[in-house]
């Protein structure tokens, strides 16, 4: 008698027993929401003709298949739900359906890479053909500015690199690549002032004395030979002072000394590198902007679309929900 009076408790009962509701979903603490109007507070208002109004609507019709409704995913499943899947879409890259169109949010960011990747492929190309010695006076510049010449290729390099994030995040919808992209853009943004400092500092401030230091101290038998050779020139003030001899450059040699040339070149070379520099802080700055506001926000859907791990509902976290429901 005692038996029928106090049945056992099932196995799901004694299983969660021990455990608080928190630790096995966060759903037992929304009870009420968890069911619909329609079994909490049955009626007719929601019913079609012809449907007997004390049996509960089942389902929620073919809308819950759509690629924009929420999904409960299965154990392990981490992926976007067809968002960032392969190169040709799907979860195999297969042919999946049509996607929406862009929305606003990834407009502004593809045109702020476009920015990005334009004036990062236009500087990192303009330093290799410097290095390559392709311009007329890219020598001097080899030899004369070699600090600024590196900071400047690799900061064109970082953000050629950075760019390529951007577009895999951009095109394959894929928010991880975005957020390294957002990342890399202000490590961008301080390699790209770098260059622009040093030469604004050493144009500014005394730069024929530097000048001098660097003829003297710095630069070479062969370094000054180079720079003989581009300017057409023969010593420091003239032939007889800190000269390297060759087949133009000589003690009688009636070319002009190396200071005043190299002197203007310096301050022409100098202005328009800060100048190009500096300039591109401002769009560079919209560019981490745009990154920053819009890199979350590539599709309509947010996050994963994903019901989040401490929400998804479990055989204990039902029975648990189930036996709060009965009592």
């Amino acid at each position: 008698m005692s038996y029928i009076d106090n049945p056992p408790p099932s196995p799901a009962c004694q299983e969660t027993a021990n455990l608080l509701p928190k630790d096995i979903s966060l759903s037992v603490n929304y009870l009420p929401s968890k069911f619909s109007s329609g079994i909490l507070s049955p009626g007719a208002t929601r019913r079609k003709h012809g449907v007997d109004p004390s049996v509960p609507k089942r389902g929620g019709g073919r809308e819950v298949f759509k690629a924009t409704e929420p999904r409960m995913p299965d154990n392990g499943d981490e992926d976007y739900d067809g968002e960032s899947g392969n190169w040709f879409g799907g979860k195999e890259g297969g042919r999946t359906h049509p996607r929406m169109h862009w929305n606003e949010f990834k407009w502004f960011l593809f045109l702020a890479n476009v920015c990005l990747s334009v004036y990062a492929l236009t500087g990192l190309i303009s330093c290799l053909l410097t290095w390559f010695d392709v311009f007329e006076h890219a020598d001097i510049v080899r030899v004369g500015n070699r600090t600024e010449l590196i900071l400047s290729t690799i900061a064109a390099t970082a953000a050629t690199i950075t760019s390529v994030f951007g577009w895999a995040g951009i095109l394959l919808n894929n928010r991880s690549f975005l957020a390294y992209y957002t990342f890399f853009l202000w490590i961008c943004f301080g390699l790209l002032v770098t260059p622009g400092y040093l030469t604004y500092k050493k144009r500014t401030f005394n730069l024929e004395g530097k000048i001098n230091a660097q003829w003297s101290r710095n630069l070479d038998a062969a370094g000054r030979l180079r720079i003989q050779n581009r300017l057409h020139c023969c010593g420091y003030y003239s032939p007889f002072v800190e000269a390297t001899i060759s087949q133009t450059c000589y003690p009688r040699s009636v070319l002009p000394g190396c200071k005043a040339s190299y002197l203007h070149f310096e301050r022409r070379v100098l202005g328009i590198w800060y100048t190009i520099v500096f300039s591109l802080v401002p769009l560079h700055i919209f560019v981490i902007f745009a990154g920053l506001l819009c890199s979350n926000h590539v599709t309509y859907r947010f996050g994963k679309g994903m019901m989040p791990k401490a929400y998804r509902l479990s055989l204990n976290g039902m029975a648990v929900i189930m036996d709060d429901y009965a009592g």
